[in-house]
């Protein structure tokens, strides 16, 4: 599809006879060859930002999403506009997955979807080195300071990437930076200010009701608040599976159509309730936060809060889904400070021992000048889950110790699609010699043949990449079909620090401060629900907003009587559950030796050691999560 006027494109394509607010500037930044940051609302109209120009730009677009499995209506809208668009991700069926590589190696695809961790693919990074990528997008841009409330490290290393790839320009896009996150953004993708562009946090069709109240309380204020609002779509948010199942059924018992959603579901049940959600027009879903993202339903009249949000940000972005079609819409949170243990204890729990972060630190600076890691090893060897693993890592590259030096996979396997003579029969002399010895170093199974790369290139004297680029030009040429396992991370020192105890200091303090930001994070949302001042002023200015006044159509500004918060519940552990942890501590359980692991375990959180060990199958595990961790921890230590 070729495109030559905006106006033109945005009527014909899109079918809008104007813009939102903010569209036409971060269109016009890009299409001057910008790279942009756009901080628009939930539901303010960000992914026309990119599909817009995409169209109008040489090369392909690529789109970096932890949501692209939600963006399939995305993907369907452009594919039936005549534009070459798809998406790279586990829930597509073999058949589609070959399809899409195809367009990729023949250079068909104007835009391509893809998660941050699609990035670990050495093949993807080695086919995107050959391709013009005109933009890169990078939904949920956020994630990239490490003082945001998602910091994720895959994020953190796009930077870099953009620059390998020679992408010729960014849009970074957000619905919840705040000034300093949105710094981060712009300082990493050099985005200067006239491309900046922030349309304003301040929804005034939201009502905005935040009400304390006592666990025994809650579910009657539920049933109170969905008889007094306005019929309509309506989403309650609930932190845990389980919570969302109970609501549900206490819901269809008082004549509600409710259902619940989590990602405990099947992808089958998870796509029919949403389904039924979009085409309902007072649908009501009790979900944990894994419902709403990428949902584009504009009459969304109620969003309600059964479990707190963990961080103001968590809030904007989840009421942001109520009212996108401009009519008043409410967002009531029932505020119970007796939930807030939960929220804390998923924070906790992701925080390493100082013993496991010592013993990946010593291991890594024992390794020679270059070298590669498994982090699904090392998160095992040292019962840290994968995702803090890689966040370790990348504090070593963001303090100049370690760069980089990209993913790759130790086996290789491969599916000739004809016989090697035909195969070799198109290549020349020298050519046909290197594929015979490549061949000769594979081990033949029932259908697929293995190859260890690293071995083979050894005993053939070659550099492991021209064996990888082998094999990616036969896929290409159609004469195989690839597969890959066992990811490697390569590593090379930049500078080996002389005090390893200080690196191990540094980097588990790294990961107590980002703790202690998540529990600050959560007493804001306990504080905003305490105080008598104007809810949208307060959460306005977190964000960097300020208001003239009071905004007038809150609860407080409104005069709505707001109880007191009430006291959280004294969290004591009774003798019973004292006794179960001695009896655990005794058992002598190398998966729960450090205080930590054992708090982990009662909360129900789940570890690579616990997993490994089985332990998340006993009948204990879990069975003390309605206490604090720090609770269980400091009985642990008694």
């Amino acid at each position: 599809m070729k495109t030559t006027n905006i106006e033109e494109t945005l009527k014909e394509v899109f079918g809008f006879d104007a813009f939102r607010p903010g569209q036409a500037q971060v269109v016009e930044r890009i299409l001057a060859g910008d790279s942009a940051l756009a901080v628009f609302p939930t539901g303010g109209g960000k992914s026309l930002c990119y599909q817009l120009p995409a169209l109008m730009l040489e090369g392909m677009t690529l789109v970096v999403s932890p949501l692209i499995a939600l963006m399939k209506d995305q993907i369907d809208f452009l594919v039936g506009k005549g534009v070459k668009a798809a998406r790279m991700d586990s829930s597509l069926s073999a058949e589609e997955s070959r399809q899409v590589w195809d367009d990729l190696w023949k250079g068909d695809l104007k835009m391509l979807y893809v998660a941050p961790e699609r990035f670990a693919s050495e093949r993807f990074l080695n086919r995107l080195r050959r391709t013009r990528i005109s933009m890169m997008v990078i939904d949920e841009a956020h994630c990239i300071s490490e003082w945001g409330h998602n910091f994720r490290p895959d994020y953190m290393k796009l930077s870099r990437l953009s620059a390998e790839l020679q992408v010729e320009r960014v849009l970074a896009l957000t619905a919840t930076a705040t000034p300093s996150v949105s710094a981060d953004i712009c300082e990493s993708f050099d985005i200067g200010p006239q491309a900046y562009v922030n349309t304003g946090f301040h929804r005034p069709n939201l009502v905005m009701h935040m009400t304390p109240c006592s666990a025994g309380e809650r579910d009657r204020l539920l049933l109170a608040r969905l008889a007094e609002r306005p019929k309509g779509g309506t989403i309650v948010y609930v932190t845990l599976q389980k919570t969302a199942e109970d609501v549900a059924a206490r819901l269809v018992e008082a004549g509600y159509p409710a259902r619940a959603y989590h990602a405990g579901l099947d992808a089958m049940e998870r796509h029919e309730i949403q389904d039924q959600f979009m085409a309902a027009a007072d649908g009501l879903v009790v979900a944990t936060i894994a419902f709403g993202m990428g949902i584009d339903k504009s009459d969304i009249r109620n969003v309600i809060h059964y479990n707190p949000p963990k961080s103001l940000e968590n809030y904007m972005q989840e009421t942001g889904r109520a009212g996108r079609d401009g009519e008043t819409s409410h967002c009531d949170l029932l505020m119970c400070p007796d939930d807030i243990a939960t929220l804390e204890n998923f924070s906790y729990g992701d925080t390493p021992t100082e013993e496991a972060v010592r013993g990946v630190v010593e291991e890594l600076l024992a390794q020679s000048d270059t070298f590669d890691v498994s982090v699904y090893d090392l998160s095992a060897r040292y019962d840290i889950r994968n995702l803090v693993l890689s966040t370790l890592l990348t504090y070593f590259e963001i303090d100049g110790i370690l760069e980089s030096l990209g993913p790759h996979y130790n086996e290789y396997k491969f599916q000739p699609q004809r016989s090697s003579t035909e195969i070799l029969a198109g290549y020349d002399e020298e050519r046909r010699s290197f594929l015979k010895k490549l061949f000769a170093q594979a081990k033949k199974g029932v259908t697929w043949f293995s190859i260890d790369l690293e071995k083979a290139a050894q005993a053939m004297g070659e550099d492991r990449k021209r064996l990888v680029s082998a094999l990616n030009y036969l896929e290409e040429k159609g004469e195989l079909i690839l597969k890959v396992a066992g990811l490697r991370h390569g590593y090379r020192f930049v500078k080996r620090p002389e005090d390893s105890a200080e690196v191990v200091k540094r980097i588990h303090q790294r990961f107590r401060q980002s703790e202690k930001r998540d529990l600050e994070r959560m007493e804001q949302v306990v504080g905003l629900c305490s105080s008598r001042g104007c809810t949208v002023r307060q959460v306005l200015a977190y964000f960097g907003e300020e208001l003239d006044g009071d905004c007038g159509h809150c609860d407080r500004c409104l005069g709505e009587k707001i109880p007191p918060m009430p006291d959280p519940e004294e969290d004591g552990l009774s003798q019973a559950e004292m006794k179960m942890i001695c009896e655990l501590m005794q058992e002598g359980h190398e998966a729960l030796r450090a205080p930590r692991q054992i708090a982990r375990f009662f909360c129900g959180l789940s570890s690579p050691a616990a997993s490994r060990a089985r332990l998340t199958r006993d009948p204990r595990f879990g069975s003390m999560s309605h206490h604090r961790f720090a609770t269980i921890a400091k009985a642990v230590l008694a």
